[in-house]
């Protein structure tokens, strides 16, 4: 799908608010609101958007403690550690990489010690060579989605 610079500008308005209303896109691109919402249609039908949602702060939310977290497994472990992990409520985010870590994962936990649980678990997994976690101190920038 070719974007052009009226897609990119949508984009741009829906990812610093994903709630502003078609006529407040419209006036900003100089369009009217059925196109801003049949460019908007067409970008989700291709797959530029994939799903609207909310960034949420863990710490307002209890969760003191937040971790990017590398793990290394044996190759023939892979699969069944990704399905493991995809089903704990403590990773918010799973990535398959080519980097360091064959896994790259976030994790949210209530204070350092659940979150050094958490590490143990997963460092008794079938599989699992190696855990390196590196926790989150501040966010300074969250264009992450965008």
């Amino acid at each position: 799908m070719n974007l052009d610079q009226k897609d990119l500008k949508i984009l741009e308005i829906l990812c610093r608010n994903a709630r502003t209303t078609y006529s407040e896109i419209a006036k900003a691109i100089g369009v009217s609101d059925v196109a801003v919402i049949k460019r908007i249609k067409k970008l989700e039908q291709a797959g530029v958007i994939k799903k609207y949602t909310v960034i949420l702060d863990p710490r307002k939310l209890g969760y003191k403690s937040v971790s990017i977290t590398g793990i290394n497994t044996e190759p023939e472990y892979l699969f069944s550690v990704l399905s493991y992990l995809k089903e704990k409520d403590y990773v918010k985010y799973i990535a398959l990489t080519s980097g360091d870590h064959s896994i790259m994962t976030i994790i949210w936990a209530r204070d350092g010690d659940e979150m050094a649980r958490i590490h143990e678990e997963i460092s008794k997994l079938p599989g699992v060579t190696k855990v390196c976690p590196s926790m989150v101190l501040e966010v300074l920038k969250e264009d992450v989605i965008c």
